[in-house]
């Protein structure tokens, strides 16, 4: 794969700081969001870009935006990754193409509403199979060529694995969702440790509500072209989320916006079943 041309390419890397020029990102759930807004600043940081999402239509206007705007290269992968065997297919296909991937960014994922007796079982199945199981397989089929780049070319690599505010407490009538997100912390803290003295920078992103389409998928409406209540934009988890990568030290957890953090902080400290009753009353509220 063709790198990005830029005049400034030849300058040296900061020896501290997120600076993935001249290497590939892969972006899950990049048609549009969240996996978009990072799909942008990657693209500003002079990444070229593997997108993958469902929605082709989508991700060839993101390249064709990019490619005019930054110069990006970008390769266009549509795939629904909660299929069987999608995630599989996606690696033989970085494999066919020998597309080396420097960071990866697990953004693809979406939740549902509802208490969990009157669930669809099969929607709930691929709820967890996208935001648990592609995001363990994938992670694992291109953690080698991560630590590589790290290795070869410092503050260039990251994993960046979205969790949410949910992965700190169950939610009632969002069960699956917040189970799938306490899943994706932990195991991105552990690697986290695990790849400590690589150079490869592992972080969980832990937005709250955004105003995004995730609301439309998980069927929580608003008024018509009103923003939900206290939520964050796009722009503020990214520049938040690469504030974070920006670091020396990366941490393990990013926790966007400071209502979220003392939300986040006060769920881990309050007891467990005082804070499931809280949120409990009001989901029904």
């Amino acid at each position: 794969m063709a790198r990005s041309v830029f005049p400034w390419m030849s300058r040296s890397r900061p020896a501290a700081g997120f600076n993935p020029m001249g290497t590939v990102a892969l972006v899950t759930g990049a048609s549009s969001g969240l996996g978009e807004g990072f799909a942008r600043e990657l693209a500003v940081r002079c990444a070229d870009l593997v997108l993958v999402a469902r929605r082709q239509d989508r991700l060839e206007a993101l390249a064709v935006d990019l490619a005019e705007k930054f110069g990006t290269v970008s390769t266009v992968i549509p795939l629904d990754l909660a299929a069987p065997g999608a995630v599989a297919e996606l690696v033989a296909d970085l494999s066919t193409r020998k597309i080396p991937i420097g960071t990866l960014v697990n953004s693809a994922g979406f939740g549902t509403v509802g208490n969990f007796i009157e669930a669809d079982a099969a929607r709930e199945a691929e709820q967890i199979a996208l935001n648990v199981q592609a995001v363990t397989i994938l992670t694992r089929a291109l953690l080698p060529d991560l630590v590589a780049t790290a290795a070869r070319e410092p503050g260039a690599a990251a994993l960046v694995n979205f969790a949410s505010t949910a992965a700190f407490q169950a939610v009632p009538r969002m069960s699956v969702y917040a189970a799938s997100k306490a899943y994706v912390l932990s195991f991105t803290e552990a690697l986290w440790y695990e790849t400590r003295g690589t150079g490869l920078k592992v972080t969980a992103v832990c937005p709250g509500l955004v105003d995004t389409e995730f609301s439309d998928v998980a069927q929580r409406t608003t008024p018509a072209g009103e923003r939900p209540r206290r939520s964050l934009t796009v722009d503020d988890v990214v520049r938040s989320s690469f504030a974070a990568l920006d670091r020396a030290v990366t941490p393990p957890l990013v926790v966007n916006g400071s209502r979220n953090r003392m939300l986040a902080q006060v769920s881990t400290l309050a007891p467990r079943r005082a804070v499931l009753t809280v949120l409990g009353r009001r989901r029904h509220s």
